[in-house]
């Protein structure tokens, strides 16, 4: 893989891939007509696309061949070809990426926002400790009046603070630094995701998105026709990358290599609940195993999305609580001496 193509520029491609075929013209011919209104970005990635159809490779080989897409599209769109169903599946694939998209949208707002807002309060608080507090010092000074304790350890504070203010301009500038290095440096942002990960991968929200990966692979895997083990094959190289993730689908691979069903296997392996592996089970019986699979994962992105909001409804005013309650304290603590002289000029 090269660098990785965005779910969103996947998405497009795959509706206007689809249309080419359900057009019926030469692919080579669609291409070159993507490539008259394409970006930089875009040119190269079909550059590299039409270069291989024009030597009369299939399409599943021009894409593979390219070193740009994901393997369970290039494995998809394989199947699709076999079967006949490539159109169908260039559209599941479209939505597929279109869905991954809007989660990942939705996953980028639950983190930056808060961070944006938690800067804010710290950008606040700093100016507070470290600008307002030592001039109403010295204006009490001035008239003989001392801030409370509780101002005064504020004051010092932000005065330490202050003095190692360089070190912490360091400190940010290689964070900003090593952000863009990880923006520029597709290979080293992608071991440091890996590690990531791997560290955090018991987290609720990174099983439950690699549980969501593995049941939409497999949803387009089982729709294209692949063979049950191929596709839960390919759905563990999408959805690993954790222990916990890693060790159940190896026990999926296991159960099927014994005889489970479908279910049994997703079931058995923790993948899937009790209700949705009853659930897969009479799709399984009723012959509408891909139907029954799309609904699971409908299911679960929708559950993941909400449990994502109710956290963000739950940290946004949190955050907005603390600040108030931090600069009403830093305040009060300044305010009090300045009443006190207020009363005795009135006096």
């Amino acid at each position: 893989m090269k660098k990785a193509l965005t779910s969103a520029f996947l998405s497009m491609f795959c509706t206007e891939m689809s249309l080419i075929f359900r057009s019926g013209i030469a692919l080579s011919d669609g291409v070159r007509v993507l490539l008259s209104d394409a970006d930089k970005s875009s040119t190269i990635v079909l550059n590299s696309i039409l270069d291989e159809l024009s030597k009369g490779k299939p399409f599943s080989v021009a894409i593979e061949n390219s070193g740009y897409f994901p393997s369970h599209m290039i494995g998809v769109v394989k199947a699709g070809e076999k079967t006949g169903r490539i159109v169908e599946m260039l559209g599941a694939l479209s939505d597929y990426y279109d869905r991954l998209d809007r989660v990942a949208v939705t996953i980028k707002n639950a983190v930056l926002f808060p961070l944006v807002l938690l800067a804010v309060i710290v950008g606040v608080i700093f100016i507070l400790i470290t600008q307002v507090l030592p001039i109403f010092n010295d204006v009490y000074g001035r008239h003989g009046v001392r801030m409370s304790p509780l101002a005064n350890s504020f004051m010092r504070f932000g005065q330490w603070l202050n003095g190692v203010s360089l070190i912490i301009a360091i400190v940010l500038g290689i964070i900003f630094a090593a952000s863009l290095l990880l923006r520029v440096i597709h290979p080293l942002r992608a071991r440091l995701l890996k590690i990531s990960r791997e560290w955090f991968g018991g987290i609720w929200f990174i099983a439950e998105t690699a549980s969501y990966h593995f049941l939409s692979v497999m949803t387009l895997s089982v729709e294209s026709g692949l063979k049950t083990k191929e596709a839960v094959e390919l759905a563990s190289a999408v959805s690993g990358g954790t222990k916990s993730t890693d060790r159940k689908n190896a026990e999926c691979l296991k159960l099927i290599s014994e005889g489970a069903t479908l279910a049994e296997a997703m079931g058995g392996a923790g993948i899937l609940s009790l209700r949705e592996t009853q659930m897969l089970s009479f799709g399984i019986r009723g012959g509408e195993t891909d139907l029954t699979m799309a609904e699971i994962m409908r299911r679960k992105e929708r559950n993941l999305l909400d449990r994502i909001n109710r956290i963000i409804s739950l940290i946004e005013p949190s955050l907005i609580i603390l600040i108030s309650v931090i600069v009403a304290i830093v305040l009060l603590s300044v305010m009090a001496p300045l009443l006190g002289i207020l009363s005795s000029i009135s006096g």
